[in-house]
């Protein structure tokens, strides 16, 4: 018989043992799949966008051309003249050219002050309703905005906040808020991929968005018959002497395709980094299948070898199997990803952001990259079960019940598993010791890589150890029962070990998270109880800046001792060692800001560095460019005058809030800055009167009541709002890691499900001594609860040490509090128990059915 019909035949004939090896082939190559399809397919949604959206040459201004399409400065995007429309209009080649306005630097709410913004971090987009819209919008109900009293909205935001025709809508910037009724509601004719859109007329949005007449922020050209876009640029760009930015259709898709592409390449590559640790995970539970499929077929396999089969055919046979394994789950694989892709676009429009299945894309390359690693990841974790059933000899497999051990291969493996070992904590002690995070984070993923799998090859050793600490404590109770779970459990240390490792693995990621997240937590607070002085900071959260407006409001509220005004600019610097520096950027505030934010200082006092033609810089500046205190620093600010500033502070390069910045005050930046060109605030800082803390908070919430885009925070919110973001990261990572861990619990499923068939006639045995069917259950369900609670053991222990190892090199950029989640931690050991209990539900059911006489005349 030919290996091929002898490896088909075991594999239809062991079909059952096989699943739950295929479903976690089939889980890793779907999350693979999905990834990819995904990913492709909002890339596709985009650049169709993109692509209508695009006039045949667009005009914009050289700021816009940074990236930045509003200033950082005013709140206001960058604009051109009406003269440059003018221009473009007479060129050749030139058939229309429509000059448009729009910001995103906005908020907009309806009349309950409910926010309208998009969600997701999808943009929100006001600006004039043009041509260039019509041919991606199709207007449902309405009429297009006239005047200032009209505005039109997207469908989908319309129908997310249940607008109607006629309700009022709000439009907040840094010009004020500007109030309009709905008189259309317009359906992109593409996919929409999140953003919130609001039209208003062009002479409303020069008003409400720029404050000028007769401004654009880009022009948008149609090219006459006869010209490419190419010539039409040219043409274009000659007119404008090359102020201003020139692209092409296809120019302007591919840039913004770019900046898409780079956050789709950053969220592709994290989600496949979590796929393949399911494929690590998933590599052991199919070692442990075949190493115990292989162990079941002794006699099988020894007469295999007494009737001429060769060691090559046996091991050829044993990696048919696994090929027709990978085969199989791949395929299952490939399909279940497309599913998946649609149910992350499905979860991705409940958070805001809609992607249409009909941009569905799979390309070529996916179907293929996941078969291939699918079948090569699940071929070569059968190759060491595969090479010991090519050993087995005719005459033992005919004698044993079993393969038998090799003592010599077992010592091989504790002595690299410990010398991996010490190896990869020898790497993590010199990262917790480095100068250098950029050091130490080397020698952490070394340490972090050596440890895992020499952990993951010692896990036999372990297992003997802890097993019998783990049953001490806690089978014993269970009499007989309790240690016959636990000698079945130390019965094969190898085939423990391995299930054990790939819990392990999972459990050590959310174990090392959790450190670090807690550990950035508790050095983030403890740093804002050391540092920050004020009562009260209040900033947009959308990243608008405070409008004076709204900084008046402030100032006026009672209980309130002082407000501290931060701004934030650019400026080129001329240092003492004849350096220029471009762009270079400096913050501006308030005297009292050396009271709000308490900064360490290496030399002066940071309050000097308020004094007039002043500043300050940090340690590592004045370094790197031979300043001390009295140096004279040139200081040509952006839209503003030269300064020599003189540097009256240098303060420590090691803070973690305000890192780097360099201070001097508003008086100073308004002495050298026009009166009209002067930045807004980023943020501001108020201080309570004494004994009125609680009364100042509310009373500034309600100063602040028409302004929605505001939010007040007291030192306690802060600190929530800290942890509520460092917490959705963590579950969002969480949550990814759940694959992996439920490829672990397959793992002990599949254990459990072949140990009870490979001891069948044991189990008959126990049950013809008088061993109840609940007694045996019972067992088995022990028996994988101290499996799983061996991984548990071992895989938080890991990850704790690689956590702690993380926060040394945190600590060297200021994160110095190291904390340990213990409530987390223990959460997770114990609900390891669960997942032991979980696991065993099955197996311990099909091995209380089994016919007792039929057990005990097994083979």
């Amino acid at each position: 018989m030919s290996v091929w019909k002898t490896s088909r035949r075991n594999f239809l004939a062991h079909k059952g043992r096989m699943a739950l090896s295929a479903v976690a082939v089939l889980l890793s190559v779907a999350f693979v799949c999905g990834t990819l399809v995904f990913t492709d397919t909002m890339s596709t949604t985009f650049d169709k966008l993109f692509q209508a959206t695009a006039s045949d040459v667009t005009v914009s201004t050289k700021e816009a051309s940074d990236g930045d399409e509003t200033t950082a400065d005013n709140g206001k995007p960058p604009v051109m003249p009406g003269s440059v429309l003018d221009k473009v209009k007479d060129t050749e080649g030139v058939r229309a050219a429509e000059g448009t306005v729009s910001s995103t630097s906005v908020t907009v709410i309806d009349a309950d002050k409910d926010n309208l913004s998009a969600a997701g971090g999808a943009p929100t987009i006001v600006g004039s309703w043009n041509t260039g819209d019509a041919r991606t919008m199709e207007i449902a109900e309405g009429a297009p905005p006239k005047g200032a009293g009209q505005i039109m909205v997207d469908g989908d935001t319309a129908d997310k906040h249940d607008l109607t025709l006629g309700d009022e809508i709000r439009v907040i910037n840094a010009l004020g808020t500007h109030k309009a009724k709905i008189s259309g509601i317009a359906d992109f004719t593409v996919t929409n991929p999140g953003a919130a859109i609001f039209y208003v007329d062009t002479p409303t949005a020069q008003q409400i968005l720029v404050g000028e007449a007769d401004v654009y922020t880009s022009v948008h050209v149609t090219a006459a018959a006869g010209f490419t876009d190419a010539q039409v640029k040219q043409k274009v760009a000659a007119a404008l002497d090359g102020d201003y930015q020139v692209q092409t259709a296809k120019e302007v898709a591919d840039s913004n395709a770019a900046g898409v592409e780079e956050l789709m390449g950053v969220i592709k590559y994290a989600m496949l980094g979590f796929a393949g640790i399911a494929f690590l995970v998933g590599v052991f539970l199919i070692i442990n299948t075949f190493s115990m499929l292989v162990a079941q077929r002794t006699r099988e396999i020894g007469l295999m070898r007494a009737i001429g089969s060769s060691r090559k055919q046996v091991n050829r046979s044993v990696l048919v199997e696994a090929l027709l394994l990978g085969v199989v789950g791949s395929l299952l694989g490939v399909g279940g990803g497309v599913g998946l892709a649609v149910g992350l676009m499905k979860m991705m429009g409940a958070a805001g952001m809609n992607l249409s299945t009909d941009d569905l894309t799979v390309a070529w390359t996916t179907p293929v990259v996941g078969m291939v690693l699918g079948v090569i990841v699940t071929v070569l974790a059968a190759y060491l079960p595969a090479r010991r059933a090519g050993k087995i000899s005719p005459m033992a497999a005919l004698r044993d019940a079993g393969a038998p051990a090799d003592t010599k291969s077992g010592v091989i493996r504790a002595v690299t598993g410990l010398v991996l070992t010490g190896g990869g904590g020898f790497a993590l002690y010199l990262a917790g010791s480095a100068d250098k995070a950029s050091e130490g984070a080397l020698w952490l993923g070394l340490g972090v890589v050596a440890t895992l799998i020499g952990f993951v090859v010692i896990g036999p050793l372990l297992a003997g150890g802890v097993v019998r600490v783990l049953s001490a404590v806690l089978l014993r109770v269970f009499g007989p029962v309790g240690r016959l779970a636990e000698r079945n459990a130390l019965r094969n240390p190898r085939r423990t070990g391995a299930t054990g490792a790939a819990l392990m693995i999972g459990l050590a990621l959310v174990a090392c998270l959790s450190v670090v997240g807690s550990s950035m937590v508790a050095s983030a607070t403890d740093e804002l109880d050391k540092s920050v002085g004020t009562d009260f900071i209040i900033q947009s959260d959308s990243g608008q800046l405070i409008t004076s407006q709204a900084v008046q409001a402030v100032r006026e509220t009672p209980g309130i001792s002082h407000v501290t005004e931060y701004k934030w600019t650019q400026a080129d610097f001329g240092t003492p060692d004849g350096k220029k520096l471009k762009n270079t950027a400096i913050t501006a505030a308030d005297p009292t800001y050396a009271t709000d934010l308490r900064v360490e200082t290496v030399a002066g006092e940071l309050a000097d560095a308020y004094r007039p033609d002043s500043m300050s810089v940090h340690e590592d500046f004045a370094k790197d460019h031979g300043i001390s205190l009295g140096s004279k620093i040139s200081v040509d600010f952006k839209d503003g005058d030269t300064a020599e500033l003189t540097v009256r502070a240098i303060t420590s390069s090691e803070a973690v809030i305000d890192a780097g910045a360099m201070y001097t005050s508003i008086e100073t930046l308004g002495s050298y800055v026009p009166a009209d060109k002067m930045p807004l605030d980023m943020l501001l800082f108020a201080g309570a009167e004494d004994g009125q803390e609680k009364a100042a908070y509310q009373a500034l919430q309600t100063s602040l009541d028409d302004y929605p885009q505001y939010t007040v925070r007291d030192q306690s919110d802060y600190k929530e709002n800290l942890q509520d973001q460092v917490g959705q990261l963590l579950n969002m990572i969480y949550g990814l890691l759940a694959l992996a861990i439920i490829v672990a619990v397959l793992g002990v499923v599949n254990t459990l499900a072949l140990s009870v068939v490979e001891r069948t006639r044991e189990i008959g045995l126990m049950r013809a001594i008088g061993l109840s069917r609940r007694q045996l259950r019972r067992m088995i369900r022990l028996e994988s609860v101290v499996i799983a609670l061996f991984g548990a053991l071992i895989g938080l222990g890991l990850g704790m040490g690689w956590g702690a190892t993380a926060q040394k090199l945190l600590a060297l950029e200021g994160l110095k509090v190291l904390e340990i989640p213990w409530p987390t931690i223990i959460a997770v050991f114990i609900g390891s128990a669960f997942v032991g209990l979980f696991a065993a539900l099955i197996p311990a059911f099909r091995a209380g059915r089994m016919n007792v006489l039929n057990a005990i005349a097994t083979d």
